[in-house]
């Protein structure tokens, strides 16, 4: 990944090239985003930048044996800590375990969701974390010499999953850094982190890409009329991966979408058997999509709140959200608009905690059957 490969977000490259270009390095870097915005690919080709032997005032070389190295992700000098699903069956515990399958699925996606990492692992209905085993394994790869490169990088994508064992060893990392060892974090819910991690570290936050250019990436890579890259880029509120789903229709959202749709009918005509059956199938579908599932019902009742005032421009739905919200959103108002979203808010975290889903999704739509008709 290079910083040509990130669609926007000219201002944070500027400033990462800065850095290296004036050697001020913190040792401890946190990029954050909302998701989609592009902080992992910045991380990556900023890491990719600093090691470049011939590299130009905007991107690396790509051309030196240390750019060719980070082509293939096999750089002796580039550790990576992802969240995992262990398995003692197939002996894996570790990310080392998993190296190979995540560089084969890095290459050529700089944009990817914990979701889509989730079905390269067959992780069924099993959570993706960062294991406290995983602590020692860190500790072992930051004491080794460093092998080629100017700055050693460690990459840490969505520190918010790490076991406390694991977040407490790479706090003492962080307060105490090898020599020439940099750790960059990439975050989506940067709360989630440990607190004094985030207090050593220096953050970076990634906006939502600019409309203008996510349009022109998606007229470029899609080939899609201009007025439609308009309409999806401004749909997706500056997430790259927004805007591919919306492009692929994705299977997902229509589910995610049908379910909603359920669960509201369901509420409003105080449908009990069909509440059930709702939970039952929310219940097989695993927990990280469970949670995306509430999420997204979140995204919903604000936009239909908001569709009651008209605004087209701060409305973000797609074509069926949108027909759907023309009969729906009346029953959105403000009379129980904050307590829908609580009720949301609260199923979201005890699914997180590993709450039955049947009772989470059926208690929900018993709560949401009191709030409808306000």
């Amino acid at each position: 990944m290079y910083f040509r490969d990130v669609i926007g977000q000219e201002e944070v490259k500027a400033h990462l090239i800065r850095s290296a270009e004036t050697s001020v390095i913190p040792h401890a870097q946190l990029f954050t985003e909302s998701g989609g915005a592009g902080a992992f690919p910045l991380a990556m080709a900023y890491a990719r930048y600093l090691n470049c032997h011939n590299r130009s005032a905007t991107d690396a070389c790509g051309q030196c044996p240390s750019c060719r190295k980070y082509d293939e992700l096999v750089h002796p000098d580039l550790h990576f800590i992802f969240p995992m699903v262990a398995s003692k069956e197939k002996k894996k515990e570790v990310c080392e375990d998993y190296l190979p399958k995540w560089r084969e699925f890095l290459h050529g996606r700089p944009y990817f969701t914990i979701d889509q990492w989730l079905d390269e692992m067959e992780a069924g209905n099993s959570q993706a974390l960062i294991y406290s085993k995983e602590s020692d394994e860190i500790i072992r790869k930051l004491s080794l010499k460093i092998y080629e490169a100017d700055y050693r990088v460690m990459l840490v994508w969505l520190p918010e999953k790490m076991h406390p064992v694991c977040a407490n060893k790479l706090l003492k990392v962080i307060e105490e850094p090898p020599a020439n060892t940099l750790i960059l974090m990439v975050s989506e819910s940067p709360d989630l982190v440990l607190g004094t991690i985030l207090s050593r570290s220096q953050r970076i936050h990634v906006r939502p890409i600019q409309t203008e250019a996510l349009t022109a990436a998606l007229i470029d890579q899609y080939k899609i009329e201009p007025d439609n890259a308009r309409y999806i880029a401004r749909l997706s509120a500056g997430s790259y991966i927004r805007a591919a789903d919306a492009l692929s229709l994705s299977e997902e959202n229509s589910f995610f979408l049908e379910q909603f749709k359920a669960m509201m009918r369901n509420s409003w005509a105080r449908n009990v058997k069909g509440m059930k059956a709702m939970a039952d199938a929310l219940s097989a579908i695993g927990r990280e999509r469970q949670k995306n599932f509430l999420a997204y019902c979140q995204h919903l009742i604000r936009e239909n709140f908001i569709c009651r005032f008209q605004s087209l421009e701060l409305n973000y739905m797609n074509r069926d959200e949108t027909s759907f919200a023309t009969n729906f959103s009346p029953y959105v108002n403000e009379r129980n608009v904050f307590d829908l979203m609580d009720e949301l808010t609260k199923a979201e975290l005890h699914i997180s905690r590993n709450v039955s889903p049947k009772m989470v999704f059926f208690d929900l739509g018993l709560r949401i059957t009191a709030l409808i008709k306000k």
